[in-house]
C-alpha cells in the first residue's frame, strides 16, 4: 500500500461536491458524502478510453463499469450473477405479466443531497427513449423491454412522457409492458435503465457527465477525477451510500493503458493492483499465481457491409468465413480467448433445462470453419458473379492490441487462401471505429458485442432491420419476423418454442454470413493476492467492486 498516499492525496484535492459549477456544501434533504479517503485505493488498468459517463447514452463496457461504480438502479447483480434489490426494496408483478410495481427505499440520496425518488426513474427512462437523447440503446425500452408506447416514441410518433411508466408517489414506480418479458428483472441492473436527476441534468445541459462537477452518484463510489478522453479516472467511497457499510475500498483509481507490456510494467512496479494483459505479456505471466483469466462474454466478429458491392455478394462473405483459421488467431493473441463458431457466444445463455444455447464445438462446419478448399469454391463463384478476379478491400479495426493482432492475422490468411484479394487494415481509436461503422462508411470490420442480459436475444436483436447496431445493414424479412415473434409475438411466453425459434434465427445469420464470428474474448488478468472480492460477470457490468477488499 506504499503507493496509495499519492493517489489518496490527488483524490482528496480533486474532490468537490458540485451542481454543475456551483459548490454545494449541504444537502437539501439528505446527507452529503465525506471528502476524505477512508480505506485503501484499488489501482486498476483500463484497456480503452470510454465513450461517455451518461447512463442513458453510453455503449461501451468500460463505461458501464465506471457508471456502475457511481449509480444504482432498481436492481443490481449479486456476486453469483443473480438479480437482487438495489434502490427497489420490493417488486410486484401482475398475473398477466404486464404490470410491475416497485417500492423504493427511502434512504437513497444523490451525492448533492437530493433524494432518489420514483420520479428519477420516470425521467431517466423517458430520457432514454427520447429521440432527442440519441441513445443507441433506446431499442432496449422498445424491442427488448417491450414497455408500452416505447416503439411509437422511438419513431417520433408519440411524446416521451407517454412511455408506460409513472410515479404515483415518491417511492412507488410503476411500469406497463405491452407483452410479458420473462427476463425483465435482469434488464433493470443495466445502465440504460438507471435513474436520472432531471434538475441536475438540465442545469448541466451538454456538459452533463463530462467531469466530476457534472456527474451525480447514488452508488458505492463518487467520481473525483475525470475529463473527456481522460487517461486517468478516480473515485472515492460514497460515505452517504445506503449500503456504505459493506464497501471496504476507500476509492478506485483507473489508468487507461493500451499495451499489455505497459500494463505489466506498472503492475510489476507496484503502481497497479489489477491489470488486463495482452500479447507477449500474457505468455510471460501465464504461470504466475496472480494470473487469473476470466471469460468476458464478448464476441468478436466480422461485420460485412451489405451496401458494399463486394460484400453484398453472399459467396464472397462465405469465402471469408471459411478462409480464416480462428484457432490460429487466438493462439497469436495468446490472451486465453477461444475461437468462436456461432453468432451467440457459449457459456452464458442457458435454457431452463440447463442447455447451453451454444454448446462447445463447431456448430456450423459448412458455414464457419477453417476450410481453404471450400473457401476457394465460394470465392470462385463470387469472382464470376462480380466479374472480377482481383479485389482491394479495407478492413476496419479498433486500435486495441489484440484487435490489431487479430486483424493482421485475418489479412495474412485471406490473402494467402483467396488469391487476388489485397486487404488494407485501417486502425482507428475505438470510438472512431464505431462512428465509422455506424455511418456505414466501411467495407468490413472487426466488431464486438457483450451481452447486456442473459438471453440470446441480446445478440440476435442486433441484426434486425433498423436496429442501430445492425451496422452492416443486413436485411432479411424472415429473420425480422422470427425476432418479432420472440419478443412481442405469440412465442414470447412459450419458453421451449421461443428457444427453438431463436436457434432458427441464428442459423439464418450463419447461412447468410451476415457476420462471421472470430473469437470469444477472455480477459487475461493479473490481480494481487491481497485483493479479494472483485465480482466478474459476463453480462451487463463486467466488474463490480462493492465487496472488494485490499
Amino acid at each position: 500500500m506504499k503507493h496509495i498516499s499519492t493517489y489518496a492525496c490527488m483524490i482528496f484535492l480533486s474532490l468537490s461536491l458540485t451542481g454543475c459549477g456551483k459548490q454545494v456544501m449541504t444537502g437539501p434533504t439528505g446527507p452529503l458524502p465525506e471528502k476524505k479517503v477512508s480505506g485503501p485505493v484499488l489501482n486498476v488498468s483500463l484497456d480503452a478510453t470510454i465513450d461517455t459517463l451518461d447512463q442513458q447514452v453510453s455503449v461501451y463496457a468500460t463505461s458501464f463499469e465506471l457508471i456502475g461504480n457511481m449509480i444504482d438502479g432498481l436492481m443490481q447483480m449479486a456476486d453469483d450473477g443473480s438479480v437482487k434489490y438495489a434502490v427497489a426494496k420490493d417488486m410486484q408483478v401482475s398475473d398477466d405479466g404486464l404490470h410491475y410495481t416497485f417500492k423504493l427505499r427511502d434512504d437513497v440520496y444523490w451525492s448533492n443531497g437530493d433524494r432518489v425518488t420514483a420520479h428519477d426513474f420516470v425521467y431517466g427512462w423517458q430520457r432514454g427513449i427520447d429521440p432527442a437523447t440519441e441513445s443507441e440503446y433506446a431499442f432496449m425500452f422498445s424491442d427488448i423491454a417491450q414497455i408500452k408506447n416505447a416503439t411509437a416514441i422511438q419513431a417520433g410518433q408519440m411524446d416521451p412522457n407517454q412511455l408506460g411508466v409513472r410515479a404515483p408517489d415518491d417511492y412507488t414506480f410503476e411500469v406497463e409492458l405491452q407483452t410479458p418479458v420473462s427476463y425483465f428483472d435482469q434488464l433493470l441492473y443495466f445502465c440504460t435503465f438507471y435513474p436520472a436527476n432531471q434538475k441536475f441534468i438540465e442545469a448541466c445541459g451538454d456538459k452533463y457527465a463530462t467531469s466530476p462537477d457534472t456527474c451525480l452518484s447514488n452508488g458505492a463510489f463518487i467520481l473525483t477525477d475525470y475529463s473527456v478522453n481522460a487517461t486517468s479516472i478516480s473515485f472515492i467511497k460514497n460515505t452517504a451510500y445506503y449500503d456504505a457499510a459493506r464497501v471496504k475500498l476507500g476509492g478506485i483509481h483507473y489508468e487507461v493503458i493500451s499495451s499489455g507490456e505497459e500494463a505489466l510494467r506498472k503492475y510489476q512496479s507496484g503502481q497497479l493492483d489489477f491489470v488486463e494483459l495482452s500479447g507477449d505479456a500474457v505468455v510471460q505471466m501465464e504461470n504466475s499465481p496472480e494470473f487469473r483469466p476470466v471469460d468476458s462474454g464478448f464476441l468478436y466478429f466480422l461485420t460485412f457491409n451489405f451496401d458494399d458491392k463486394i460484400f453484398a455478394n453472399k459467396n464472397m462473405r462465405l469465402a471469408f468465413a471459411n478462409a480464416i483459421d480462428r484457432e490460429l488467431i487466438v493462439k497469436e493473441m495468446a490472451d486465453g480467448s477461444a475461437a468462436a463458431y456461432g453468432a451467440i457466444p457459449r457459456g452464458y445463455a442457458f435454457s431452463q433445462s440447463g442447455q447451453d444455447f451454444t454448446p462447445a464445438g463447431i456448430e456450423f462446419p459448412d458455414l464457419c470453419s477453417y476450410n481453404p478448399a471450400l473457401a476457394r469454391q465460394f470465392y470462385e463463384k463470387a469472382q464470376q458473379e462480380l466479374g472480377k478476379k482481383n479485389f482491394e478491400i479495407e478492413l476496419l479495426t479498433a486500435d486495441g492490441e489484440t484487435q490489431v493482432i487479430c486483424s493482421e492475422s485475418i489479412k495474412r490468411q485471406v490473402e494467402r487462401n483467396l488469391p487476388g484479394i489485397t486487404i488494407n487494415v485501417k486502425v482507428v481509436p475505438k470510438k472512431e471505429r464505431r462512428k465509422i461503422m455506424s455511418a456505414g462508411a466501411f467495407q468490413f470490420g472487426l466488431n464486438n458485442w457483450g451481452p447486456d442480459y442473459a438471453d440470446p436475444m441480446t445478440y440476435l436483436a442486433m441484426w434486425v432491420t433498423g436496429n442501430s447496431n445492425n451496422m452492416g445493414n443486413y436485411f432479411n424479412p424472415a429473420y425480422n419476423a422470427i425476432i418479432a415473434d420472440c419478443t412481442d409475438g405469440e412465442l414470447c411466453t412459450k419458453i421451449a418454442e421461443r428457444w427453438a425459434a431463436m436457434k432458427e434465427a441464428e442459423i439464418m445469420i450463419m447461412e447468410d454470413a451476415a457476420i462471421s464470428p472470430i473469437y470469444q474474448k477472455c480477459n487475461a488478468n493479473l490481480i494481487r493476492s491481497n485483493v479479494k472480492g472483485i465480482a466478474f460477470h459476463a453480462v451487463a457490468i463486467n466488474k463490480i467492486y462493492k465487496n472488494t477488499t485490499k
